[in-house]
């Protein structure tokens, strides 16, 4: 199956060798997880669990944008926290991200992250043509 890649240099640069997001020959866009670095400094942002959320989530609209879709085409959301007491601030910034009807998701707790983060998330997004 042939792949096919997004690369947004408006996002952080990849940390490893993987592409900000790829997909195949299906109706699906794979968004490899982000974590809180700021693209411009190339550090982690300044903050606690919602500042850190946040950043997260602006990549991740960097890297939709750079690939003609948005929050809107999310169908699944995999989140990785260091803690679970960071669920409900996490979640109240999702909350801000996603409207109804929500994209499925999971929330796992994790002894660690790249660059000591705090939070990682990846997403799947639909490649349909939009009507």
């Amino acid at each position: 199956m042939p792949r096919s890649v997004v690369t947004d240099p408006s996002a952080p640069a990849p940390v490893g060798p993987y592409s900000h997001a790829a997909s195949g020959t299906g109706e699906l866009l794979y968004l490899s997880g982000q974590t809180p670095i700021d693209p411009v400094t190339g550090t982690l942002a300044d903050g606690g669990i919602e500042v850190q959320t946040e950043r997260v989530f602006a990549n991740l609209a960097s890297v939709l944008a750079a690939a003609n879709r948005s929050f809107d085409d999310v169908v699944k959301v995999n989140v990785y926290l260091i803690d679970m007491t960071d669920f409900a601030a996490m979640n109240s910034v999702y909350a801000r991200v996603f409207s109804p009807p929500y994209p499925a998701r999971t929330t796992v707790a994790v002894a660690g992250l790249p660059l000591g983060a705090r939070v990682e998330v990846e997403l799947v997004a639909s490649t349909s043509a939009r009507t």
